[in-house]
């Protein structure tokens, strides 16, 4: 192990210390491409992680961490050093599926890399980020580099199933309570500050059944909901009065139709729809039901709006039952952990990074949207290649992003304290 880095340093120092964790991370880059390749061969959709979380416990044990543990909800974590400040970065180990293989060029769990890039499902969303967190702490531990903070690595489970559930569990059940959380789904090396949040809804309209023969002696649930679903469609367009200038509008839509009837031959007696409402600053949950509940074509039809719940097990088996309702939740600018994310960012960029936000939802409604936790995000690979046939990693992101964790503690603290 080299010379611990001191605390404060001056400018020629803090230089020397960017360059050493720089030269780490390109020592560390054909590890970090063998390792994702290992967990892309893993199939590993929500629910179905075990495996892949002890390849990434085994890892983690390699790279010399001072603790590694699963918790009972199936989440791995591993830590580096026992200072303090308690910093969390999360990588979820959870994939989707593949769906239709005709439309993959590639073995969707092959891993290939072509042409400096890592191919496969999980290498954007999210995979690539595990495999630069873990190498990020290797390096941490190589160079000694010490504070008073600790470090907790988390891989999760459940995320692609129920966003922030994972998270629900470490904070409630008291397994960890970091004082800053760094998301590392997919940036594309921008620093993210904030998403939209997201609930799932469910609108059903009753109906009577009747003979299809005498369709005039029934109530067509069908029938009442076709206005429905044509206020639906208007009040997503109504949603653009609410935009917030960070986040943009909310939106709504329609994701699954079905109904019920005795038979083919039968009026149907019921029919449901299925509701992703995505919630920008400011919309609450009580809020986006009364939007629906209102609609004067739900009233004529008695219709019943839902807000749905999730009582999945994950692979031990726990069942930790939540409602879908995940909230909003931005950083401002000025906040210490995006000023430190920006300073890691710039040293692993040679430039200043891009700020963004998500388009998608991360474990980030938990940690900031429903406990508070200053978060922040920073993820090889971009989202536009998560949960398609192109799912892909660049090599290079991944070096960059583990310069980035390497670097982030020591700066968040810094920052914090000024």
């Amino acid at each position: 192990m080299a010379a611990a880095f001191p605390a404060a340093e001056t400018l020629e120092q803090r230089m020397e210390h960017e360059r050493e964790i720089a030269r780490l991370a390109e020592k560390y880059t054909p590890d970090m491409v063998r390792f994702l390749r290992d967990m892309i061969a893993i199939p590993s959709e929500s629910g179905q992680e075990k495996q892949v979380v002890e390849l990434v416990r085994a890892e983690m044990e390699r790279a010399g961490l001072d603790e590694v543990k699963v918790d009972g909800f199936g989440n791995v974590l591993g830590r580096v050093g026992s200072g303090k400040t308690v910093i969390a970065m999360d990588a979820h180990l959870d994939t989707v599926g593949v769906g239709d293989r005709s439309t993959w060029q590639r073995d969707p769990y092959a891993g290939a890399c072509q042409d400096g890039v890592v191919y496969g499902r999980g290498a954007s969303d999210q995979e690539g980020g595990m495999a630069a967190l873990v190498y990020g702490a290797r390096i941490i531990k190589d160079l000694g580099i010490e504070g008073d903070w600790q470090l907790w690595i988390t891989g999760t489970v459940l995320e692609e199933d129920c966003d922030g559930l994972c998270w629900q569990y470490l904070i409630n059940e008291k397994v960890l309570r970091p004082d800053v959380v760094v998301i590392t789904e997919p940036t594309n090396l921008g620093v993210y500050r904030g998403q939209r949040g997201r609930m799932e809804l469910e609108v059903r309209a009753p109906g009577r059944s009747a003979h299809g023969a005498h369709p005039e002696l029934g109530e067509n649930a069908v029938y009442h909901m076709a206005p429905i679903i044509a206020a639906i469609e208007r009040l997503n367009d109504d949603l653009a009065a609410g935009a917030d200038p960070f986040l943009g509008k909310g939106s709504v839509t329609i994701s699954h139709v079905r109904s019920t009837s005795p038979s083919l031959c039968a009026v149907a007696d019921s029919c449901t729809i299925h509701l992703d409402r995505r919630l920008t600053r400011g919309e609450t949950e009580a809020g986006a039901v009364a939007q629906i509940e209102n609609l004067a074509s739900v009233a004529r039809a008695a219709a019943q709006v839902t807000v749905l719940d999730y009582a999945r097990p994950s692979f031990t088996g726990l069942v930790y039952p939540t409602r879908k309702y995940y909230p909003a939740w931005v950083m401002e600018e000025s906040h210490p952990a995006v000023l430190a994310a920006k300073r890691a960012a710039a040293a692993a960029l040679g430039a200043p990074p891009r700020l963004g936000k998500w388009g998608f939802s991360t474990n980030g409604v938990a940690t900031c949207g429903m406990f508070g936790i200053p978060t922040i995000g920073f993820g090889p690979g971009d989202e536009i290649h998560a949960h398609t046939p192109d799912d892909q990693c660049p090599v290079a992101h991944l070096t960059r992003a583990a310069r980035f964790y390497a670097a982030f503690p020591r700066l968040y603290l810094a920052e914090a304290r000024q």
